[in-house]
């Protein structure tokens, strides 16, 4: 597990600023997988079947909850896309970034 998938997010405070091009492109390099596409951190995850994908998409949703900052999930039989973005600071921040390690901690279980 990575330190990413270790940290907690932190509430964005007002002023709080988005990440810049280079300082998203930078915390990518951490992740294995990820690109960012229109502005969100994203990834494709493939599934053996329905049941598989729909568990994963449980867990991702608690976990979400417990870090209050929550993915957009396109759902299909045997896939699942991730897009993650900080509406509160209109780009991507360091939650986007532990959320996806998150993810992929999730995927490896």
């Amino acid at each position: 597990m990575s330190d990413l998938a270790k940290a907690k997010c932190k509430p964005c405070e007002g002023g709080t600023p988005a990440y810049t091009a280079q300082q998203a492109k930078d915390m990518l390099r951490r992740l294995k997988g990820w690109s960012i596409e229109d502005g969100k951190l994203a990834k494709l995850y493939p599934f053996a079947n329905y049941y598989q994908t729909m568990a994963f998409v449980n867990a991702l949703a608690w976990i979400s909850h417990r870090e209050d900052h929550h993915p957009d999930l396109t759902v299909g039989y045997n896939k699942c896309r991730v897009e993650y973005s900080t509406h509160a600071v209109g780009g991507l921040s360091e939650n986007d970034f532990i959320c996806a390690a998150k993810c992929d901690a999730l995927f490896e279980l």
